[in-house]
């Protein structure tokens, strides 16, 4: 098979194969194929998008754990350290340095929620939909938060300050219904509390813009 191989093959089916080199490898869902088929169309993202100093970064990066496939998710971490998410091109020089299928690399990237693989906001609101957080009324707190923002679930506001993504549970039930924004936490939130928080931010920036 000459050049790079391809990923997936998509059908109408919620489940589709992914093959590498002619062999089935990974089962991921359609919604997955479809965010890394647009991913691998923009082979050149990292050039024409990152920055110089974040490519070295990132060469580094690959030097340092050539080989290394048991280090996997210190990699993907420190990636999205470098590019506050991981780009897709970057999964093919991963599996390439590491010598395993770039399935592989999208299979871990999706199964942890810690992951991006869109750029973010500034601020990235992480709104805990839990079982306690759902009890104690997450659903309004999130409407609250899409009607003020403009934008839904999984989506950046259009002046790149707020992404908004609901999580399964943050672990901090006693704080319930409880929100993280760049890993700080506030919990007992209604919704006058939770636009108030987002307010206070958003004065913040432009004060010091």
């Amino acid at each position: 098979m000459q050049g790079r191989p391809p990923l997936l093959n998509l059908t109408e089916n919620m489940l589709v194969f992914s093959y590498i080199a002619g062999k089935i490898v990974i089962f991921i869902d359609r919604d997955t194929c479809l965010a890394l088929k647009r991913r691998s169309e923009r082979a050149d993202e990292m050039e024409t998008v990152q920055g110089q100093g974040q490519l070295k970064l990132f060469e580094e990066l690959l030097a340092e754990y050539a080989g290394d496939a048991g280090s996997l998710i210190t990699i993907l971490q420190k990636v999205q350290e470098i590019f506050g998410y991981i780009p897709g091109e970057s999964i093919y020089r991963i599996a390439g340095s590491l010598g395993v299928g770039p399935a592989k690399i999208m299979g871990v990237a999706t199964f942890y929620s810690q992951f991006r693989l869109e750029p973010v906001g500034k601020y990235l609101i992480q709104l805990c939909q839990g079982t306690a957080c759902h009890v104690n009324g997450s659903e309004r707190i999130g409407r609250a938060i899409e009607d003020m923002l403009g934008i839904r679930d999984g989506e950046t506001t259009a002046d790149g300050l707020f992404t908004l993504k609901s999580v399964a549970c943050l672990g901090c039930c006693s704080l319930s219904p409880v929100m993280m924004i760049n890993g700080d936490a506030y919990g007992s939130l209604t919704p006058d509390k939770a636009r108030s928080i987002l307010m206070e931010i958003a004065a913040g920036e432009e004060k010091a813009g």
